[in-house]
């Protein structure tokens, strides 16, 4: 054997044994579905609790492990002024459009987790969000509670709409955010089996309900005041006021030396 081909078997076996120690350290190897099966299916509701002056917030300890195992995104790095700004959109109530302009005069980018009920009533917004260089996101075909559900009908709510979004768009969707915010350490993972990441929020107020819009300086103020470094920013887009005021918090966040980031370029 002449020394050339020696030394390129060498290097193959070095490759190898670095890429075996590699993935015995890595907690977040991706899980199988036996692996997924052993997991508790305990349902568990992601809630935070804010901290003052522009600090992260606790995202709870069983939270915090459970998304960071699986290598899911939640919050971003403490000691970067990057934000990620995502809205839920399980219907259109008339403002995504809105929205949409907002954000192309900012040169802010987004990820939109939308459901099957969405891209069906609404395909052509889906279209401009993507044409405008935004992310689009899975929030299942019927927002259930994955919980709920077991693997198979999991998969039949993940990816019929997977399914949907890329025939319709040529569109491969890779971030799920779980419907009400619910979940289980095995729905978690069993969506990784499927090729998703999870993305949980640090920030949210209670924007959804349509009867409690008319509240401006409250959103302005909820916002603002708790945005923080590396924050994950849910707002839902049939809240009018979010619509409203998207402009001037945008603005604002900018001033303070905070910058939007997509997904695709998370800091953990």
């Amino acid at each position: 054997m002449n020394n050339t081909k020696k030394i390129f078997i060498t290097v193959i076996i070095f490759v190898i044994g670095i890429t075996i120690i590699e993935l015995k350290n890595n907690k977040g190897i991706m899980p199988t579905s036996a692996n997924v099966a052993s997991l508790s299916n305990k349902k568990i509701e992601w809630g935070i609790k804010r901290n003052d002056n522009h600090e992260q917030p606790d995202l709870g300890s069983l939270n915090k492990r459970i998304i960071d195992e699986a290598k899911g995104i939640a919050m971003g790095n403490k000691e970067s002024k990057k934000v990620y700004l995502t809205f839920d959109e399980g219907y259109e109530a008339g403002y995504t459009e809105k929205i949409l302009e907002t954000l192309k005069q900012n040169e802010v980018k987004a990820c939109f987790f939308i459901t099957a009920h969405y891209v069906n009533t609404s395909s052509d917004l889906v279209q401009k969000m993507i044409d405008d260089g935004h992310t689009i996101g899975n929030h299942t075909v019927n927002h259930k509670s994955m919980p709920s559900l077991n693997n198979e009908q999991i998969k039949e709510e993940v990816m019929k709409l997977h399914t949907t979004i890329y025939d319709k768009f040529g569109y491969e969707m890779k971030y799920i955010r779980p419907p009400k915010g619910e979940y289980s350490e095995s729905s978690v993972n069993y969506c990784n089996t499927l090729g998703y990441t999870t993305v949980m929020w640090s920030f949210a107020y209670d924007d959804w309900d349509e009867n409690k819009q008319g509240r401006e300086e409250y959103a302005k103020k909820k916002i603002l005041e708790n945005i923080h470094n590396g924050a994950v920013i849910l707002l839902h887009g049939n809240s009018k006021d979010n619509t409203n005021v998207l402009d001037h918090c945008i603005k604002e966040i900018k001033n303070m030396g905070y910058e939007f980031q997509t997904l695709d370029n998370f800091e953990k």
